[in-house]
């Protein structure tokens, strides 16, 4: 990673592959939210389309978003990292403590603000990225001392998972302290830090876990689903159901049956599921090799960066990416215990769309940045 921006009379050009791979996935989830959801929407909201209306809507949006984010220059982000941190502070201490924030399912995770409604989460992920990228390209010279390369992201990381954890979602703020772990690793922090702070972080995550009984069954019946099918393991098990009985080829899209009032949220957290029912092994291995597309041109990116602020910035958006894909892919197949997280560019909601596509756009500009001779 070199350590000295080169920021002037900057070109841009889109990363052609990466770009296919992304629109793939979103034409495909469009398809797919469309066939998983179709008998929910029109039971709840008399119109089968309602969801594909939405799904459609965000990724248009999305795919602006894309293009806008493409072409800022990176002065701006970095200008913007500490309101764009404060803001996803303000916004996580909003959800428990406010009246804006949304229930459901158990958990307060959401916010509803002049009519739309969207997860704070996923913008501080986002923040605490460009947090991380810009701090640590700041003290590359010092990085291995404690009170400086350490100290100051694991303060910031500890306030942001704690108002995660106060929604509760525990997932979520595991998934921020994987990506800050792997950024501080990659970028130079001593590791026995970084392990020290594993070792302490165990402790309270256990007392995190049997202290909600909630999280205990889902343990429970992540170790053994077929004992408490119709209970915890309801979940994993039509999830299986839906993968064994989709074969090699799949039943064919919209010939799926678990999605029928069986799986919950199959257009959401299970939509992989609907997939490896409708498409069978070979639409998995399709959609696995469109991720490993995206997670090798996104290393390839943050390798070739100009600077190591971009470095930074593109490994934390291909890590955050590709973790989700992993936690999403590891529950509907039952091996991880189940987690409410969606499968990035495929399942619906606008939030996750919108900021995955947006970060796409960030991470093809710095990979079409060169300067010009």
């Amino acid at each position: 990673m070199n350590a000295t921006p080169q920021s002037q009379n900057l070109s841009i050009r889109y990363d052609v592959t990466l770009l296919f791979c992304v629109l793939f996935l979103v034409g495909i989830g469009i398809v797919m939210v469309y066939s998983a959801s179709s008998a929910l929407a029109l039971k709840k909201f008399g119109s089968d389309t309602y969801f594909l209306k939405r799904q459609a809507l965000f990724a248009l949006t999305g795919l602006l978003a894309l293009v806008l984010c493409g072409h800022i220059p990176l002065s701006i982000y970095r200008s913007l990292t500490y309101p764009l941190l404060g803001v996803a502070f303000i916004l996580l201490l909003l959800v428990p403590f406010s009246q804006l924030g949304i229930a459901a399912g158990g958990a307060k995770r959401w916010i509803s603000l002049m009519g739309f409604s969207f997860q704070p989460s996923e913008v501080a992920r986002q923040a605490m990225i460009l947090y991380l990228a810009y701090s640590m390209s700041k003290k590359q010279d010092q990085i291995k001392e404690f009170s400086i390369g350490f100290l100051p992201h694991a303060i910031v990381l500890a306030i942001m998972a704690l108002l995660i954890l106060l929604q509760p979602d525990f997932g979520s703020a595991l998934l921020l302290g994987a990506i800050t772990w792997i950024l501080l690793f990659v970028g130079g922090v001593r590791w026995r830090y970084l392990l020290t702070a594993v070792l302490l972080i165990l402790p309270l995550a256990y007392y995190v876990l049997i202290n909600a009984e909630y999280r205990i069954r889902r343990i429970t019946s992540f170790l053994d689903p077929w004992q408490y099918p119709t209970e915890d393991g309801y979940q994993i098990v039509h999830s299986l159901m839906a993968f064994g009985s989709g074969g090699i080829w799949g039943a064919g899209i919209g010939q799926g049956y678990q999605k029928l009032f069986y799986l919950p949220e199959p257009h959401t957290d299970f939509i992989f599921s609907v997939i490896g029912e409708e498409l069978g092994l070979v639409g998995i291995l399709i959609i696995l090799c469109l991720y490993t597309i995206i997670l090798w041109r996104g290393i390839r990116i943050a390798r070739n960066a100009d600077n190591s602020y971009a470095s930074f910035m593109a490994l934390g958006i291909t890590a955050a990416i590709l973790l989700q894909v992993c936690v999403n892919m590891g529950v509907t197949l039952g091996l991880l215990p189940t987690k409410g997280l969606t499968l990035p560019f495929l399942s619906y909601g606008g939030t996750s769309l919108l900021v995955n596509m947006a970060s796409i756009g960030i991470l093809m500009h710095i990979g079409g940045r060169h300067v010009a001779k």
